[in-house]
């Protein structure tokens, strides 16, 4: 794992295997390298050019066997995201950090609660005009499945393109504030908790030559906050399409949706759950889906949301960052 420049202090060994088991896997030289050797590579292109072709076909193939023109760009575009993923998790070496982030996200759950008890209300007072509007009904209840999980996809496209474009932003604001306190206190409990401290004492030390993080490190941070914030809006996107469900079932008579949607006949109805129409499953997945470009844009842009969604996530990469800023600067002087 390590270098032969760093053979020789096994507290930069240790360091690595902390990055590694804290979802910091392109902070160690070995594995960004090989991250940037295999996205280079030939097999990429032909990954890709596969990828390409066998969902086109497996699209154009299901289209065809349902009857649904829309059904083929849905089945390509959710297809090539999963191959595409998953080619990025297990070549491109993001398989710890994605899973770093997805074990953190799990172990937070008890804080979700709180803050859906302050992101929902609002949301849901907003979101209930327009569940209870006419149109809404009608334009969901016309589209085919196919067509429906595009508008999905639409909009979970839009909040994390967003997301791609605000969060660099915040990891660009924490190199910013390196400074002797920051280290101490961001080193504290780590590996590198003594080095921190010589460091931070060093008044000769160019810190800001060692702290900015950029290339596959930046991105790194980014991928670990994306994700979090991510499992944060699904879940509460879930619990917006819960909420529909049940409200919808226990106020929306069959008379009434017939009205709003257009539908003369039956209604349908999920099994088992004979309130749940159809057309109700699919105004609340799409209502629940515009939640979750609506909550992307609120949890970055308004500082109450900010807080609650990135606090804590934000103490952690300082302390990557604070980590990071000394371990380059042992294994520059390692190497002088």
């Amino acid at each position: 794992m390590t270098s032969g420049s760093t053979a020789a202090d096994p507290t930069l060994d240790r360091t690595e295997s902390w990055f590694l088991a804290n979802g910091l896997s392109y902070f160690v030289p070995e594995e960004r390298a090989a991250a940037r050797r295999d996205l280079r590579s030939r097999r990429t292109v032909v990954v890709l050019t596969l990828v390409v072709i066998v969902t086109g076909a497996v699209g154009v193939l299901l289209a065809r066997l349902v009857d649904q023109t829309s059904a083929a760009p849905a089945v390509v575009l959710s297809v090539g995201l999963a191959i595409g993923g998953t080619y990025a998790l297990y070549v491109l070496r993001a398989r710890g950090i994605v899973w770093w982030a997805l074990a953190r996200s799990l172990r937070s759950l008890r804080t979700v609660l709180p803050m859906m008890t302050r992101a929902l209300p609002l949301l849901l007072v907003f979101v209930t005009f327009l569940f209870i509007n006419a149109e809404v009904w009608q334009l969901s209840a016309s589209l085919d499945p196919g067509t429906l999980w595009l508008v999905v996809l639409l909009f979970a496209g839009l909040a994390v393109a967003f997301l791609l474009v605000r969060l660099p932003e915040e990891v660009d604001t924490i190199d910013d504030e390196v400074d002797a306190d920051f280290l101490r206190r961001t080193t504290r409990r780590t590996p590198l908790e003594e080095q921190g401290r010589a460091l931070a004492s060093d008044a000769d030390m160019d810190l800001a030559a060692y702290a900015t993080v950029t290339g596959f490190e930046r991105w790194n941070l980014v991928l670990v906050l994306l994700v979090i914030q991510l499992v944060q809006l699904l879940l509460l996107a879930a619990g917006v399409f819960g909420f529909f469900l049940l409200f919808g079932s226990l106020t929306m008579e069959a008379e009434t949706q017939r009205a709003w949607t257009g539908i003369s006949g039956e209604l349908g109805s999920v099994p088992g759950l004979s309130n749940i129409s159809v057309p109700l499953v699919k105004v609340s997945f799409f209502l629940s889906a515009f939640s979750l470009l609506y909550l992307t844009v609120s949890t970055v842009t308004d500082e109450t949301y900010r807080e609650q969604f990135f606090g804590s996530v934000m103490r952690e990469l300082e302390r990557a960052v604070g980590v990071r800023t000394v371990y380059l600067a042992l294994r520059d002087r390692q190497q002088v």
